[in-house]
């Protein structure tokens, strides 16, 4: 015992010293933490911040999206995801299961919720190993309603993940313009929401917001402590983005354009209503288009027409033709010229008027109501000069894009590089622009000769402090022409409504509102290349118009490619003006546009003119603003029609008869109010077939005409001899089909041999 003293007390000190020096470095380590408060390099008291911390995402609300008015377009709005939990460990209290316990009762149940079959459902609820699952498209974009509906059938294992989904109330509403988002799954249940197509996707920076967050701490357990205090950053919803299109406005579009698909199924329709003042679209919509809710559609077209299509225009290009002509000076609208054929060059291949035939020797004036390719061929090369009329075209804005605010804009490409494609394109072919340009150019006719920019948002707001961050101010891009020209070119466009040689003759006139415009009718490029598509239906119709035509307050372009129908090609007008003419009056009235009081014709006395020379009769009646038309070929006049002091209006045929012998005058064309006139003054004794203007009469013009005798004429109405030209040309084509196929078999029959 003596002997281990010593070794015990060596061993102590050593036991002292070691834990005297791990003392001093535990004393050393806790002084350091406390002074600098880090540990290994690492903030200790961020790091414990971040253990207890928890933090959840403020999601950013995207901008609302609203018409002129205010009234929306496009919202965000609450949508659920339908989830199904399989795992079984999920559940700590059997009385309280949080797994589905019973597949088929669920499956059953859901059924009646989603659009999924109850075997579908069941096959998903019975996968093995699976956490959870889900149910596809059937489970998305559940409405509120609905998941009140199905969390209240206390199914097992069945929850709901809140997500936002877009809503656009109007279902098919200008929807290339306003255009779609898509959510983008990245780490469930994460979404990323982009805009797609127009103002969602040229705006989709502005809509699309900054999330926020919440702060507070928890114990170990993950409760929030009760002393914690909450650190929040509000999300910054996306910006309220206000367009220019108006609601009642777009939706009469769309109701016409919903019409004229039904009745007659064309390939494509575009339609664009603008205030020509300011270039603010009020309307845009097209076919085919899509539904932005369900997507339905989209696979159709994926492009906006009105923007990014360009095509031949056809005759609504001769408006900007005739403009550049009137406001050069060398439009004259009595100068008459020859119709039918024209020839550029003299190795130039000939172009033909689109009956190909013409009207014999006709004014310029004509030739605008009557949409002559050859009138406006020669105003090209004759009057204005290449040069000069490639110039208007620039002014115009026909060879750059107009730079509205939407995105993929094409520009217009213009033919000019030969004769034959610079006077074609005068009258609408070869040359191929985009209804977007064809809006912005008519507006210097409707608006003074200041061409406007054409732009769909009107402003953008701050949706958290309502600022203004944006607002569109009108652009004058250009003034192609005067003023007054503007107003000729209008007074003269009018004429083509107005006219019964106008190729808008009772097809756009609006009761109560004058109108100014231009019918179209292009030739559709063969797809397998060389020349154009035949038939009748294989043509893009179109009307470029605006009224009232003396201050115009809305201008419209509207063009409808190959729509199906029976008959002449004419009758391709039909849903063009439908359309043009129910937007454009509703609109108008809408509006609260008064319809101007229609000038109240002069009216005149008839004078006795009996007894005079035919040359005296003739002038007195044509003074006092009369049509007179002279039946027989004696010198003076003996009888008339209206009769003496009977009250006329301005402009009234007035039928004379001579002392020599009577003569049929040419009726075709008359009212029947003017061929009564003629029974009257000859004592003849009228019959008439049909209702409209006379096209036929029993007795040949020039042949004497007997009293008592019977006069017999024949009427129809526009719309009618329109459709028997039709039959014609189906008949006529049809004949000269069996004509070859005769040939053919002669041929075949009776071998020419060598």
């Amino acid at each position: 015992m003596i002997r281990k003293q010593p070794n015990i007390n060596y061993g102590a000190a050593i036991l002292f010293v070691i834990f005297c020096l791990l003392f001093f470095v535990l004393v050393y380590r806790f002084v350091s933490i406390q002074a600098t408060g880090e540990a290994a390099g690492k903030v200790l008291a961020a790091k414990a911040e971040k253990k207890y911390l928890q933090q959840n995402k403020i999601e950013a609300k995207r901008g609302t999206i609203y018409d002129r008015n205010g009234e929306v377009i496009a919202e965000d709005t609450s949508s659920f995801r339908l989830i199904a939990i399989l795992d079984k460990k999920m559940t700590t209290n059997p009385k309280k299961p949080q797994h589905v316990v019973d597949p088929q009762e669920t499956a059953e149940k859901l059924s009646k919720y989603i659009e999924m079959d109850q075997s579908d459902i069941y096959n998903r609820l019975k996968k093995k190993e699976a956490f959870q699952v889900e149910f596809g498209s059937a489970g998305k974009d559940l409405s509120t309603e609905t998941m009140k509906k199905i969390e209240a059938l206390k199914l097992p294992g069945i929850t709901f993940i809140r997500e936002a989904k877009r809503y656009y109330p109007n279902g098919v509403f200008a929807s290339h313009l306003v255009g779609y988002v898509d959510n983008q799954e990245e780490d469930r249940p994460k979404t990323k929401v982009s805009g797609k197509l127009g103002i969602e996707q040229e705006l989709n920076k502005e809509l699309t917001g900054k999330d926020g967050t919440v702060q507070f701490e928890k114990d170990l357990w993950g409760y929030i402590l009760p002393d914690s205090k909450e650190k929040i950053k509000p999300a910054q919803n996306g910006d309220k983005v206000f367009l220019t299109i108006d609601k009642k406005i777009q939706t009469f579009l769309e109701d016409s354009l919903n019409k004229a698909a039904k009745e007659y199924s064309p390939a494509k329709m575009i339609a664009i209503v603008a205030d020509p003042k300011t270039g603010a679209i009020l309307a845009m919509a097209q076919r085919p288009t899509f539904d932005p809710d369900t997507k339905k559609g989209i696979n159709q077209t994926w492009h906006n027409l009105a923007i990014e299509d360009s095509y031949e225009p056809g005759s609504t290009m001769k408006v900007f033709t005739l403009a550049a002509a009137v406001n050069e000076g060398v439009f004259n609208p009595t100068e008459t010229y020859q119709s039918g054929s024209y020839q550029v060059t003299k190795n130039s291949k000939s172009i033909h008027d689109h009956n190909y035939v013409g009207w014999d020797t006709i004014s310029y004036l004509e030739g605008l109501q009557r949409s002559s390719n050859v009138a406006f061929s020669k105003i090209a090369n004759e009057k204005l000069g290449f040069e000069r009329f490639r110039d208007y075209l620039t002014r115009f804005g026909f060879d750059r894009p107009t730079g509205i605010d939407l995105p993929r804009e094409t520009a217009g490409k213009i033919a000019f590089q030969y004769p034959i494609e610079k006077i074609t394109t005068a009258y609408g072919q070869g040359t191929a622009i985009t209804p977007i340009e064809q809006i912005q150019a008519v507006s210097a006719i409707a608006n003074e000769g200041k061409m406007v920019k054409p732009y769909v948002i009107d402003k953008i707001l701050d949706s958290n402090t309502g600022d203004v961050i944006k607002e569109t101010k009108p652009e004058v891009t250009g003034t192609p022409i005067s003023a007054e020209t503007a107003k000729t070119v209008r007074d003269y466009l009018e004429t083509v409504i107005t006219s019964p040689k106008g190729t808008g003759y009772e097809k756009y006139n609006i009761d109560g509102y004058s109108v100014a415009g231009k019918t179209g009718t292009a030739s559709i490029p063969n797809p397998k290349g060389g020349g154009y598509l035949d038939g009748p239906t294989n043509y893009v119709f179109s009307f470029l118009g605006m009224a009232p035509k003396d201050d115009p307050q809305l201008v419209m372009y509207v063009a409808v490619q190959q729509p199906k129908f029976e008959g002449h090609y004419g009758l391709g007008a039909i849903p063009v003006s439908n359309i043009f003419k129910t937007v454009m009056k509703n609109s108008l009235q809408y509006l609260n546009i008064k319809p101007v009081m229609e000038k109240a014709l002069t009216k005149n006395t008839i004078p006795n003119v009996s007894g005079l020379s035919v040359q005296d009769a003739e002038a007195e009646l044509s003074k006092l603003g009369f049509q007179v038309s002279v039946i027989g070929n004696g010198g003076n006049i003996i009888s008339q029609q209206p009769k003496v002091d009977e009250i006329a209006l301005q402009g009234e045929k007035v039928v004379l008869k001579t002392d020599g012998d009577s003569t049929a005058p040419n009726m075709i064309g008359w009212s029947l109010r003017d061929v009564m006139k003629v029974a009257k003054v000859t004592n003849m004794k009228l019959n008439t077939v049909g209702s409209g203007y006379a096209v036929k009469q029993n007795v040949d013009e020039g042949a004497k005409l007997t009293e008592g005798d019977f006069l017999i004429v024949e009427f129809k109405s526009p719309l009618d001899q329109l459709q028997e030209a039709s039959n014609k040309d189906k008949k006529d084509k049809e004949d000269k089909k069996e004509n070859q196929n005769e040939n053919k078999k002669e041929e075949e029959n009776h071998p020419v041999k060598d």
